[in-house]
């Protein structure tokens, strides 16, 4: 008998543990509809992280459109900055001619910055003025027969060239009394149609310097080149026919 009693205890205890009888509650699953405060909690934090979410959605956009926007202003400020740059340097380069152009006057001999007058025209000039072009240069004197006898062959030679506004002829009277209307009654007896000018006695004694004073002998015919970048031939001395003038111009024009 007192064993049947242990082991309906046993049996009874058995069923209470299948039961749930260990003081703790089953969670039944809720058919009733309506919501518990648990699922309402549940649907809350869903609601909060996909707010959450759609915030950093939002603030990444944000980002991009800042980035964007700076991108857009880093290139607009660059393309800004070279045109500056560009413009800069543009205006270094005209400065840097324009100090070449002053040297280049600086560094020339007093006869090619001389101021000169045109007998036949009246205009002033300085052979500096016709750089880029090959200037031939004679000095000569309204006295001197072999000076008339060249300037015939650079008559020549010029009429050959048709008119070409490459090629410039400048003859210089040595003769530093002469006026400039005798100079011109000059050119009208022997029809020489160029550039004639009277030398000034500064222009003479800087021709001298550079060539020796053989340039102011007019019975020498001396005659010499500049060529189009304001360098010159050594002096030349004795007659040239046209096509020695010719040749010898297109020599050097082309140095």
């Amino acid at each position: 008998m007192k064993h049947v009693k242990l082991y309906l205890l046993l049996l009874l205890a058995l069923l209470l543990v299948a039961c749930g009888g260990t003081g703790e509650t089953a969670v039944q699953p809720n058919t009733s509809g309506t919501i518990t405060s648990d699922e309402m909690m549940d649907d809350t934090m869903v609601d909060d992280e996909m707010a959450d979410s759609s915030v950093d959605e939002s603030m990444e956009d944000e980002e991009m459109m800042d980035e964007s926007m700076d991108d857009d202003t880093a290139m607009t400020e660059h393309e800004e900055g070279m045109a500056e740059l560009d413009e800069t340097m543009e205006e270094m380069d005209d400065m840097a001619e324009e100090m070449d152009d002053d040297m280049s006057m600086t560094d020339a001999p007093a006869w090619m910055t001389v101021s000169l007058t045109d007998v036949r025209s009246g205009e002033t000039f300085t052979l500096a003025d016709f750089a880029g072009k090959t200037v031939f240069v004679e000095p000569m004197a309204t006295w001197c027969t072999n000076c008339r006898r060249q300037l015939g062959n650079v008559a020549q030679a010029k009429a050959q060239l048709g008119g070409s506004e490459d090629v410039v002829f400048v003859s210089v009277s040595v003769e530093t009394n002469i006026g400039n209307g005798d100079l011109a009654n000059y050119t009208e007896e022997t029809g020489f149609d160029w550039i004639f000018a009277v030398a000034t006695p500064e222009m003479l004694i800087s021709l001298a310097d550079t060539f020796g004073q053989t340039v102011t002998n007019p019975p020498s015919t001396p005659h010499f080149i500049i060529r189009p970048d304001g360098t010159t031939t050594d002096l030349t001395t004795g007659y040239e026919g046209p096509e020695e003038i010719l040749q010898n111009l297109e020599a050097e024009s082309q140095s």
